[in-house]
């Protein structure tokens, strides 16, 4: 089965591959634009990138919005005009609406928003021809999301992506279910989420393609979820073992040593699961959770009176180098990666 392009807000995705938003600095301009130049869409995560601004720890904020504009013009740059760049906006992010504003004005092609319901996104973004879309695990939170932004705004989702429970980073699942998967259907769960968009296509008259994610590591994957009938997959773990990956080599190669049972399920100081690779940093955590000195006042639902750690002190020792003092967020199956590659032969891979 080949892949076909598709739409999004008229501007066309040759390769519907999307890669996943990975923070803190895993995927920036380098990586995001390398994936567009292959006609896919490279994501910028938006989490603390202006990570090494030398005013970072002052001013994070200030740090992070004057970051954005450059690296989506670097990314566009990279691109050369190929693909479609796009940015993840956590909705526990404290200053989301300024994010989302900033973004927009840089000319993002995409926003693409989980960690939470992006309610107001639509809100944020009027006035601007940028393609949105939340991330949703399930039937319930596909039907508050879209029924809330007809109800309240009058549109829908220019795509939707389906985030499994195989994915890495923060999850939209309970501690139960990501510990039993193998009971967890779905297949099923994907197929009644692309049933909800349909009656929202056919009142706005338009098509939502559907991205899936979470495990996305093969062509088989691939086409896998096209036969469940979506448009395209999102990936995330597979891009960092790539030479263009915005990370370190030194946490490249943590994932590329990886075991399967090195892929652990942590609770995250923001009071969300989240899947990282078992650590010097980990087992501390759990033995003898710390103690936060600093706070970058980044995210909601983090109380740093009580966090263990600083979530994104931890993500930023990793993206440098500092592992032992690190959180290194991935997928599932990062156990199968095995090797350094690069994004036009990753891409060549998954396109079935």
């Amino acid at each position: 089965m080949l892949m076909k392009p598709v739409k999004l807000r008229g501007k066309k995705l040759s390769l519907p591959i999307i890669q996943g938003g990975m923070g803190i600095g895993i995927s920036r301009c380098r990586l995001a634009g390398s994936v567009a130049k292959e006609g896919g869409m490279g994501v910028i995560s938006t989490a603390q990138v202006g990570y090494d601004d030398p005013d970072f720890k002052k001013d994070p904020e200030a740090a992070n919005l004057r970051a954005l504009p450059r690296q989506i013009k670097r990314a566009k740059k990279i691109s050369g005009g190929n693909g479609l760049v796009g940015v993840n906006v956590m909705v526990v992010t404290r200053l989301y609406a300024d994010y989302i504003r900033t973004v927009c004005e840089a000319g993002v092609d995409a926003i693409i928003s989980g960690a939470g319901l992006p309610t107001n996104l639509p809100e944020y973004v009027e006035g601007y021809d940028v393609a949105i879309a939340p991330i949703v695990s399930s039937e319930k939170s596909a039907k508050v999301i879209l029924k809330f932004w007809d109800k309240k705004y009058h549109r829908t989702a220019d795509f939707l992506v389906i985030e499994g429970p195989r994915a890495g980073g923060h999850l939209g699942f309970s501690r139960e279910q990501l510990d039993d998967i193998g009971n967890l259907d779905y297949d099923e769960e994907i197929r009644k989420i692309i049933a909800v968009k349909k009656e929202y296509e056919e009142k706005y008259g338009m098509t939502m393609p559907v991205f899936v994610a979470g495990g996305m590591f093969t062509h088989q994957d691939v086409a896998h979820a096209m036969e469940l009938g979506a448009d395209g997959i999102q990936a995330a773990s597979r891009f960092v073992a790539t030479k263009e990956c915005d990370a370190c080599d030194a946490f490249k190669q943590a994932y590329i040593n990886a075991k399967p049972e090195d892929a652990v399920i942590i609770k995250s100081p923001v009071g969300m699961p989240g899947r990282a690779l078992k650590n010097a940093f980990i087992d501390e955590m759990n033995a003898n959770p710390g103690k936060v000195t600093y706070c970058f006042n980044c995210m909601k639902g983090c109380n740093p009176a009580k966090a263990p750690y600083c979530i994104s002190l931890a993500l930023i020792n990793a993206v440098v180098g500092n592992l032992d003092r690190g959180v290194i967020f991935c997928g599932s199956r990062v156990g199968e990666i095995n090797k350094m590659t690069t994004v036009p032969e990753l891409m060549r891979e998954l396109t079935v």
